[in-house]
């Protein structure tokens, strides 16, 4: 008899912004406690999981010849997460993933974490597997600090190493112009600059976020735009001293306010609404400050099987500057 082969599962995961974030100390163990809210964004990566005689992954998209195919992608660190928790062997069945990229590599979008997102829950459906949200969250922080958001979505407030989640919410739309810098930069090496800078000076924190909170339950863009923050922000840019121009760029293209996307280099722009962002998004693509210039909004969905039936994924507004 001849065994059936499992069908194709596609997931669709999206990025994240860090509306604040903020750093602790570093600790003994080499980790920043961190307090932080997500957000979910409209870039978003496809990860298909399917069984093959050839195992690999495949990337495709804008910044694929950066992106690891080997075991060092988070994509591979969740199929032996999950295969572990399941007492599997990740190896039977052997796996092709492929990868389709809307996120920027190395943007601090939690793109890597997306794509590891996704493949937990293509993987859960691929082995049939009677696995719950809240049990594959748990594998998820194993396998990354983002992943689990990135597997929830929406909004939440971000403890620990952002891995500890309770979901924020929220009935209203953000929109966002998302300025692309031209090569990424390294998470680690943006942290170890923040605690360079703390050890020499003392650099600007962000303050508590429950005033942040509210101005989320208000819905008021130009409220929660007095209080955008993020403490890797001077790190970012003291490797990458032309983000400067680029967030003042963005303002003075009309946004309501700039900040650095997590680790960066992305600059995400708040802005009033769809008409003004895409306003802000022509102005910024001419100012010679950025790669590429992308429209998204948010909050919107976390990772989820798509179907024959879903749209295909709209491909937000991108100008090449």
């Amino acid at each position: 008899m001849l065994a059936v082969v499992p069908t194709p599962v596609t997931v669709r995961a999206p990025a994240k912004v860090n509306l604040h974030l903020a750093v602790g100390d570093l600790r003994a163990d080499g980790y920043h406690d961190l307090t932080t809210l997500f957000q979910s964004l409209s870039l978003t990566d496809e990860v298909t999981v399917a069984v093959a005689d050839e195992p690999g992954l495949d990337v495709r998209g804008e910044g694929a010849d950066a992106v690891p195919t080997d075991s060092s992608n988070l994509v591979w660190k969740a199929v032996r997460a999950l295969a572990a928790h399941v007492g599997r062997d990740p190896d039977e069945p052997k796996l092709r993933i492929t990868i389709n990229k809307g996120i920027p590599v190395a943007g601090g979008m939690a793109g890597g974490s997306a794509d590891a997102a996704a493949t937990l829950v293509a993987l859960a459906n691929l082995w049939r597997l009677e696995i719950g949200r809240d049990e594959l969250a748990g594998v998820a922080a194993e396998v990354g600090s983002d992943v689990p958001f990135v597997l929830q979505g929406g909004l939440a407030l971000g403890t620990g190493r952002g891995e500890q989640l309770v979901p924020v919410l929220s009935r209203h739309t953000y929109h966002w112009v998302m300025a692309l810098d031209s090569t990424g930069l390294s998470t680690p090496e943006v942290f170890r600059e923040l605690d360079r800078l703390r050890a020499e000076g003392n650099p600007p924190r962000v303050g508590a976020v429950e005033p942040v909170l509210e101005a989320l339950a208000s819905g008021d863009p130009n409220q929660l735009a007095l209080l955008l923050g993020n403490d890797l922000q001077a790190a970012a840019v003291s490797l990458r001293p032309g983000l400067r121009r680029t967030l003042r760029a963005g303002v003075n293209a009309g946004a309501l306010a700039g900040i650095v996307s997590g680790s960066g280099p992305t600059c995400a722009f708040l802005c009033s609404d769809n008409d003004a962002a895409v306003r802000v998004a022509a102005e910024l693509s001419g100012a010679g400050v950025c790669r590429t210039v992308r429209v998204a909004q948010g909050p919107v969905a976390g990772a989820r099987v798509i179907t024959g039936d879903d749209p295909a994924r709209q491909t937000p507004p991108e100008v090449h500057a």
